[in-house]
């Protein structure tokens, strides 16, 4: 659906050429929502607005259902951008306006007819739920109201492509909650491809299917949001990924050597990672069912990516060596990922 190759983006500046973005490819494929992560200043705006050429990239090709928008004139770059809606994170409503006319206002000025504005126009009131807020101006509504009115206005040309530059940053927890449930819902209703640009690994996480992390212009690691959670190859993917999953170990080892080797006195550290329906099942009872081992849980918790239940989870378990290895080969032959940390001991401070 859409696929960017080799694009760069230089810009002039008075210390001489900046590149704020290098060599960039990714593909994204039809109804997907794909999300491209960066910390401010990382390329990730430059990058969508490449995608519907308000910013032209100095080389490369932006190819989106099929089209390519870097050979196209500004009068042919118009009528494909029909196709490309896009919100952002300020709303950027016209103040004088109704909410009905906001959203009726890119069919206005394409010349479409009242009749089929409001046959266009009504419907989008009642898909973003603001049927009841048609005749209230911008200042009557909350900030989660407007960019439910941003949302509709971008979907009034009916595009085939959403772009949202940062479109929940403005707005508080639980109505970013709202707004990103309601971008799934247009996905699968519309069968729209939306592009996600954002700085929230909470929102990559709730509703992307793919994601590709950017950093100093440079896509540093891409795939399925469930890839890159659970086997995160890059600092910065590790550094986005630590805001919501916490990696460390339990205070009680931290500081302590790391044995790969038996130490006395120590437990063996594993983290474990359950994903869809193996986190339900009782993998760890069965092991100390079927080992004779002695386990401690040190960290568990159970989450969901996008649909999916996942799971993690840090144990210490201690035995004999032949019992551990037992223990180890039970818990490979499971549907789970499994780290060995390693042999640690606790603090002396802190009893077993």
């Amino acid at each position: 659906m859409i696929k960017l190759s080799n694009i760069e983006k230089i810009y002039d500046s008075p210390s001489g050429p900046v590149k704020a973005l290098k060599n960039i490819s990714l593909e994204i494929g039809r109804g997907e929502i794909y999300g491209i992560i960066g910390l401010s200043g990382a390329g990730k705006s430059t990058l969508i607005r490449c995608i519907n050429m308000l910013e032209r990239p100095t080389s490369g090709q932006v190819i989106v259902d099929s089209k390519d928008l870097t050979a196209m004139s500004e009068g042919e770059l118009r009528e494909a951008r029909k196709d490309i809606g896009m919100i952002f994170q300020h709303f950027n409503l016209l103040s004088s306006a109704t909410v009905y006319d906001n959203i009726a206002f890119p069919l206005r000025l394409s010349g479409t007819g009242e009749k089929e504005i409001k046959e266009k126009v009504e419907p989008l009131l009642n898909l973003v739920g603001l049927s009841d807020k048609a005749n209230q101006y911008p200042s009557q509504l909350s900030g989660g109201q407007k960019q439910r009115v941003g949302i509709a206005r971008a979907l009034a040309s009916s595009p085939k492509v959403l772009l949202c530059d940062e479109a929940t940053s403005a707005l508080d927890p639980q109505t970013t909650k709202s707004i990103l449930e309601l971008i799934r819902d247009i996905n699968q209703k519309l069968a729209l491809t939306v592009v996600v640009i954002t700085h929230e690994m909470q929102v990559i996480k709730d509703i992307c299917d793919k994601v590709a992390v950017i950093e100093n212009g440079v896509i540093a690691e891409q795939g399925t949001v469930m890839e890159v959670f659970t086997n995160p190859q890059k600092p910065i993917t590790k550094e986005f990924i630590s805001v919501l999953l916490s990696n460390d170990l339990p205070t009680a080892f931290r500081g302590n050597a790391i044995s790969h080797e038996p130490v006395p006195g120590s437990y063996l550290l594993l983290r474990l990672i359950f994903l869809g329906e193996s986190a339900d099942d009782p993998v760890i009872a069965g092991m100390i069912r079927s080992c004779n081992i002695e386990c401690t849980m040190l960290f568990g918790n159970l989450d969901q990516i996008k649909s999916t239940p996942f799971g993690r989870m840090i144990i210490g378990i201690t035995g004999e060596d032949a019992e551990i290895e037992k223990a180890l080969d039970y818990l490979r032959n499971h549907d789970l990922k499994m780290e060995v940390i390693g042999y640690v001991k606790r603090h002396a401070s802190t009893s077993d």
